[in-house]
This record gives C-alpha cells, sequence and structure tokens, in this order.
C-alpha cells in the first residue's frame, strides 16, 4: 500500500506523513525534494509553475511509487497534487495508493504560512495553490485544524491500519 497525503502548502502535508510514516513502519518521502533546482528557484522569486515545470516532476514521483509498490516497501508521500490530472498521473497503474486529503480554509493555511520562516513557500503564492485546487473524489478528507498526532490516529481508524500498517481484521 502507498499513500499520498495531498493539499495546499501549508495544511501540514509533511508533518502528518511524517508522522504517519513513522506510526506505521513505511517510508516516507516528501515530493518537495524531487523538484528540480528550476522549479525551487521559481517558487522562491515567487512564480507559480506551471504544468510544463511540473511534468518531471509528476514523473519522477510516478516512478518512485511505482518502485516502491514493486518492490513491496508500503511509502508515504507528502505531495501537493492539487490538480486531478496530477493525482490520476501519481496513482496510474497502482490500485493500491489512497489519498488523503488535508482540508483546510483558505484563512487558515495563510496564517500557518505567514508563520514560516525559511520555507521557499511565500504566503502570496496561496492564492495560486487555492485556485489550482480541485478537490478530490474518492479521497479521505481530513480536517487540519486538530492537532497533527489527532489528525494521524483519525487516519489511521478510517483506513484501518494498525501500528505495522497492515489492515485491521
Amino acid at each position: 500500500m502507498f499513500l499520498i497525503v495531498m493539499g495546499v502548502s501549508g495544511s501540514g502535508k509533511t508533518t502528518v506523513a511524517s508522522l504517519l510514516a513513522r506510526r506505521l513502519g513505511w517510508d516516507f518521502y516528501d515530493a518537495d525534494e524531487f523538484h528540480p533546482p528550476e522549479n525551487i528557484a521559481k517558487m522562491t522569486q515567487g512564480i507559480p509553475l506551471d504544468d510544463s515545470d511540473r511534468a518531471p516532476w509528476l514523473a519522477a514521483l510516478h516512478a518512485l511509487i511505482q518502485h516502491s509498490i514493486a518492490e513491496g516497501r508500503p511509502g508515504v508521500l507528502a505531495c501537493s497534487a492539487l490538480k486531478q490530472k496530477y493525482r490520476d498521473q501519481l496513482t496510474a497503474d497502482a490500485p493500491s495508493v489512497q489519498v488523503i486529503y488535508l482540508k483546510g480554509s483558505y484563512e487558515v493555511v495563510w496564517l500557518r504560512i505567514a508563520a514560516r520562516n525559511g520555507h521557499y513557500m511565500k504566503p502570496d503564492l496561496l492564492k495560486s495553490q487555492f485556485a489550482a485546487l480541485e478537490e478530490p473524489s474518492g479521497a479521505l478528507a481530513v480536517d487540519i485544524r486538530p492537532e497533527p498526532d489527532e489528525i494521524v490516529e483519525q487516519i489511521l481508524s478510517t483506513l484501518q491500519l494498525g501500528a505495522t500498517g497492515a489492515a485491521q481484521a
């Protein structure tokens, strides 16, 4: 099984996904680490990425998911995956992938981003993130307002995953 924890920047993807992976004993991946330097430079300058910028990034993430599943190594990926076509690309030929959508209001997320230090995503780019967001159907939607540990517990309970990562009977 492979989990994709998605949402806009500042929704808690990295925090929740890393906690979830630790609890399950699975591999954790941060999609931000797969961006080519050109993408990071654009975002640092406050320039939103377009689909041509995202294409090699999404291909690398899809390959990661496919390889992990083929190797029998469950994993958790923190990834914005804002559009349905991105999620379709990430989950193509991978029926054992579950998308988890961290859902929150613009105001809550903006306050979180404004409080960050040293992150390339600037608060001004948040508008473009919400404009691009296509809320997923078929995903597990989770409210971002509770504490991260509570969100992880909700995910584990809803997906019926125990501490070992196996589905509970």
